[in-house]
């Protein structure tokens, strides 16, 4: 173990995809997502009958839509897939996997030619063996998510473990030789030195002499240096070194100025005219530095790290999510203002490195020992074989400033014993040796484990102020005791959850409730302690201040190295049954499919350099106050802004960072019974540079006592319909404290319900949120589809959608 008074670790490291599936100048590379069969029938056999398989396209799971619908439990198990191709000629061919989950089998004309245990990472199988030049290949992969504990995470984890081929696949053909991957290293670019150790490993099934040759290019696309070496290799893996000069006027890589190279590296044959392989990189230039008690530094600059959290699944996908969809999801995540990603809970997709390390986020990338404690040898063997697999792929982004060897690793403990600190502290610091071992240029890291605080490099705590427990109002307090307990400390989760149109007039101030748990800790044992997590209805409204009230605080204390606020988008959870959407963790800033929350306009007020207003709320549709009427808050990062009611000025205000709440844009808004229009106007040295827009319903008093259910339809532009629920009273008014569980179904054809999306509209189980529901219908026939609408109390209101 070491503490380090100051954590320096300077470095370059290059982005690549590290396998030879990256890019290959003088070698095929075909993308091989199309054509596949999929069948859930058999285990260790796959059925033979045609009838059994369905027409695929990767990425895909098979938990697309199973782990957010209303049966407990999701299919964990195992599936099979096909596909036949053709190749040319008598090659080398490998087949890579971007990621498979969790356990993978490749078989070749009935030849078992790989397997691979694990998921999250990607892995190359070689087909050369098996494969035939005349006629078709038929390629079977067996996948298997099955419950198995000697696999992380945890089966105990917030999160889903998707079953399938999640991420895309590639076949290759190659001559002989094969670059693997390389390594490259420049370990003194705080002093001006820009030379760079390349560590090239080979895998050749021949010994083979010839030469390597590697090329620096500029972010310009000119040729800075290049180096060739004559190397001798033995049959098997063997790794050669090579050394690119230093050069003047380099160009470093920050969350502001991505600047990329590129490394070149070719495998030459020994007359320098044959090109057997070669493998390209892209890189940056730059080094990080935690200092105590002055924050996070690159390249010898502070940088409050400002971040959040990502898993990787979307609605109606799961993780078989595409490449658009990765890069979405980090250039979402740019635009609101962040620098900074935690990737929770695993190693994600190599477009989601790529993205981050062009657009300039700094990424924790963490191995997915997510609870469970620690198990027994063959447990050991597969957390370090996916360790060692995560350092060699990822290794080169530049993006990557910490390892992350894991988050609550002790709770729940899998193996009898195995959450004990006596067994988990050694061997936290053997896995923080490993990669030390490989890479002593970024920060090793872990969150809430806190015997293991002094191991790592950078520690966080558990802070969860004004959900978990305590108030928002003592995250200041916390964060400095924090940070005097423990000077590497960043902060890493943070937030509670939403539910989309849920607002109150009077939600929970920065004192908390009454009775709830003053630390401000989260407790393994939910039960046994009062929180808002457990004693509030999630409205919005709690949240947007919540949030404010920490960023005013994070973006104020001095020293501090960052947070991250978890988590950018609502995913799937096993864990949740009963909240408001059941399965679905309810935190994010955006909902399952990607829509913003009020929350994100919060974070884009504080971060964003694209001038923004935004007036809370745009589902706050429906509110209650009195004739005088209610004050209205504005999130915007202009200057000024001015609001109108009904196309009057109600005044300019200026805007104050750090005022609480919307930094001082707030007014008390006289509206008139019945319908409102709100519009704001942002201004920057006194020119319009943003605006918003919003209508609601005013009504002066209190909501009455529940009427009835009244359900309308409206046609969307998809071509289905969407079902809407309100709960009113005798006046027909909205019932806006009305949160009851409304339950959807479609009578003899459920499968009319746009469901299992976990999200609002495209859940046929969901509360209401401020007296309303909805949900999309596709009507089948022609004579439509009759929609049942129920809660506990209320017996069933029908309306036919669709038809004559």
């Amino acid at each position: 173990m070491k503490n380090f008074n100051v954590l320096t670790f300077i470095t370059v490291i290059f982005t690549a995809c590290l396998l030879s599936a990256a890019a290959q100048a003088d070698s095929a590379k075909t993308l091989f997502n199309s054509d596949w069969q999929y069948s859930e029938v058999g285990i260790d056999k796959p059925s033979n009958k045609a009838s059994d398989w369905t027409g695929v396209t990767l990425p895909h799971t098979w938990n697309a839509t199973d782990t957010v619908d209303q049966v407990p439990g999701y299919r964990r198990g195992v599936s099979w897939y096909k596909k036949t191709f053709k190749v040319a000629k008598a090659e080398r061919y490998l087949l890579h996997f971007e990621g498979s989950n969790m356990e993978t089998q490749v078989y070749l004309n009935g030849t078992l030619v790989g397997s691979h245990i694990g998921g999250y990472v990607g892995f190359n199988v070689e087909l050369s063996d098996a494969i035939k030049t005349s006629g078709s290949n038929e390629l079977l992969v067996r996948v298997s998510n099955a419950y198995n504990p000697n696999l992380i995470p945890s089966q105990k984890s917030d999160f889903f473990i998707h079953g399938g081929i999640t991420r895309d696949v590639w076949l290759l053909s190659k001559n002989d030789a094969l670059i693997e991957r390389f390594e490259a290293r420049a370990n003194n670019v705080a002093k001006g030195d820009y030379s760079t150790e390349l560590t090239v490993f080979v895998d050749s099934e021949v010994k083979t002499k010839g030469h390597l040759k590697a090329t620096l290019t500029s972010p310009a696309g000119d040729v800075v240096t290049s180096v060739t070496q004559d190397v001798n290799l033995a049959k098997g893996q063997s790794q050669q070194k090579l050394v690119l000069e230093s050069f003047a006027d380099a160009k470093l890589w920050s969350p502001e100025s991505p600047n990329l190279y590129a490394i070149q590296v070719e495998l030459l044959d020994r007359k320098h005219k044959r090109v057997l392989d070669t493998s390209e990189s892209q890189f940056g230039y730059r080094w990080f530095e935690q200092i105590p008690g002055k924050g996070f530094f690159v390249n010898g600059e502070r940088l409050l790290l400002r971040g959040t959290h990502r898993h990787e699944e979307i609605a109606g996908v799961g993780a078989a999510m595409s490449n658009a969809q990765h890069r979405n999801d980090m250039q979402l995540i740019k635009t609101m203002g962040a620098n900074f990603v935690r990737l929770g809970h695993y190693p994600q997709d190599p477009e989601v490195y790529r993205a981050a390390n062009e657009l300039g986020l700094i990424i924790w990338d963490e191995l997915p020992w997510c609870r469970g404690g620690k198990g027994g040898e063959q447990w050991e063997k597969n957390t370090e074989a996916l360790l060692h697999e995560q350092l060699a792929q990822n290794f080169n982004h530049p993006s990557i400033a910490f390892w992350s060897l894991g988050n609550e690793m002790y709770w729940e403990a899998d193996f009898p014993g195995g959450g004990r600190d006596e067994i988990l502290v050694p061997y936290l610091a053997k896995l923080n040796d490993m990669v030390k071992t490989t890479d002593t240029s970024r920060l090793t890291s872990i969150r809430k484990y806190y015997p293991g605080a002094d191991i790592v490099d950078s520690f966080s705590p558990s802070i969860w102020a004004g959900w978990y427990g305590g108030a928002y109002g003592q995250y200041q307090t916390a964060l400095e005791e924090a940070t005097k307990k423990y000077p590497n400390m960043i902060h890493m989760e943070y937030g509670g959850s939403s539910h989309v149109g849920r607002h109150t007039e009077a939600p929970i101030d920065a004192k908390g409730i009454r009775g709830a748990q003053v630390s401000v800790e989260e407790a393994v044992n939910q039960t046994v302690v009062k929180s808002v997590a457990k004693s509030s209805d999630w409205n919005e409204n709690y949240m947007v201040d919540l949030f404010d009230w920490h960023l005013n605080v994070s973006e104020s204390l001095p020293g501090l190295s960052g947070t991250a606020q978890w988590a950018i988008r609502d995913f799937g959870t096993p864990l949740r049954p009963e909240n408001p959407i059941p399965y679905v963790n309810q935190k994010g800033l955006f909902d399952r499919s990607g829509k913003p929350k009020d929350a994100y306009y919060v974070y884009a007020s504080h971060w964003a350099k694209a001038p923004i207003c935004y007036i809370e709320s745009h589902t706050w549709t429906h509110r209650y106050g009195p004739k005088e009427g209610r004050k209205v808050d504005v999130f915007c990062n202009t200057d000024s802004a001015e609001l109108f009611l009904n196309g009057k000025s109600l005044g300019k205000k200026a805007r104050k960072p750090g005022e609480f709440p919307a930094a001082g844009l707030v007014w008390q808004v006289p509206f008139s019974e019945g319908e409102n229009t709100l519009s704001v106007i942002g201004r920057n040295d006194g020119e319009q540079v943003a605006d918003d827009k919003t209508q609601l319903t005013y009504y002066i008093g209190e909501p009455g006592k529940f009427d009835r259910l009244h359900v309308t339809q409206k046609p969307l532009d998809n071509g289905n319909v969407l079902v809407e629920v309100e709960a009113v009273d005798a006046k027909n008014r909205r019932l806006t404290d009305y949160s009851d569980r409304i339950y959807f179904s479609a009578l003899g054809s459920n499968d009319a319900l746009v469901d299992r999306f976990g999200t609002p509209g495209r859940s046929s189980v969901i509360e209401a949120a401020s007296g309303y529901a909805s949900i999309e219908v596709t009507p089948k026939t022609s004579h439509g589809v009759a929609v049942e609408v129920k809660t506990q109390n209320v017996k069933g209101v029908f309306v036919k959608v669709g038809g004559e």
